[in-house]
């Protein structure tokens, strides 16, 4: 895509959905890798997508809400499979979770082999269309957000193991659908790991990381001939690099709160 051809009417839309994305999964990235399930979003991302596809193949309205139920049903239903082997296999769970990605992803390859736009589907599952973002859907995305916000801040401490996947299945099928997967899994993991060592303001860290990450790569979008996805996702993974280096060592890090 051309910089002549991304206008400013595209990327405003495209900048709030990033934002809502941010909002929703620092704090869930942040609980994903104290738990030690880095790859969770990918599968369950991907298991969204895999009813997405589904329910394409069945011929539903694309952006219907038969569409979305599928997309929510996929996701939950993973969402709870992987609660029931975290609890059984607490020691391999994370090869359950690459396991699970990649037989949904290949499921999906599956589905999609007949299908002669099977590529472009593919591909926008991956990486996206950020850039066509609809904004009159982001009223009702962002109502799901502050929803899921809402209970994570309020009640995390009670939600438990199971409550945890169903938020994380929630969020993840509204935002896999915005962004695309390689976008959801940069926004989930990377201010995360940047900010590991900080012990003040690390939420704040994140947060401005992860808007920063989206600016960035939006605006090198506007000036260069590349698609914003990879832009956004190399930008915030660079910007997260400058933090996690220039930020306190471990030792520091203990004195800093002290």
């Amino acid at each position: 895509m051309s910089s002549a051809a991304i206008d400013i009417s595209l990327v405003w839309p495209a900048m709030i959905a990033g934002l809502l994305i941010t909002a929703t999964h620092v704090p869930l990235g942040i609980q994903v890798l104290n738990r030690g399930i880095v790859f969770i979003d990918l599968a369950v991302a991907q298991i969204a997508g895999l009813g997405v596809i589904g329910a394409d193949w069945l011929g539903w309205e694309p952006h219907g809400w038969a569409v979305q139920a599928a997309a929510l049903s996929a996701a939950l239903g993973g969402a709870l499979l992987l609660t029931y082997t975290d609890k059984l296999w607490a020691d391999v769970q994370e090869a359950i979770i690459g396991v699970t990605f990649v037989v949904a992803a290949n499921a999906a390859i599956l589905i999609l082999a007949s299908n002669p736009h099977g590529a472009e589907h593919l591909k926008d599952l991956l990486i996206g269309q950020i850039l066509w973002v609809n904004p009159q859907q982001l009223p009702a995305e962002a109502a799901i957000y502050a929803g899921i916000l809402a209970i994570w801040f309020g009640f995390r401490s009670r939600i438990g193991r199971v409550g945890f996947y169903t938020l994380f299945a929630c969020a993840v099928t509204v935002s896999v659908q915005l962004v695309g997967l390689y976008l959801v899994f940069t926004t989930l993991i990377v201010p995360a790991l940047a900010t590991r060592r900080l012990k003040r303001h690390r939420l704040l860290a994140c947060y401005t990381l992860g808007a920063a990450g989206y600016a960035a790569g939006l605006g090198l979008s506007l000036v260069s001939d590349l698609p914003p996805g990879p832009l956004i996702v190399c930008s915030m993974t660079a910007l997260g690099a400058v933090i996690f280096v220039l930020g306190p060592r471990r030792g520091r890090a203990e004195v800093i709160t002290a």
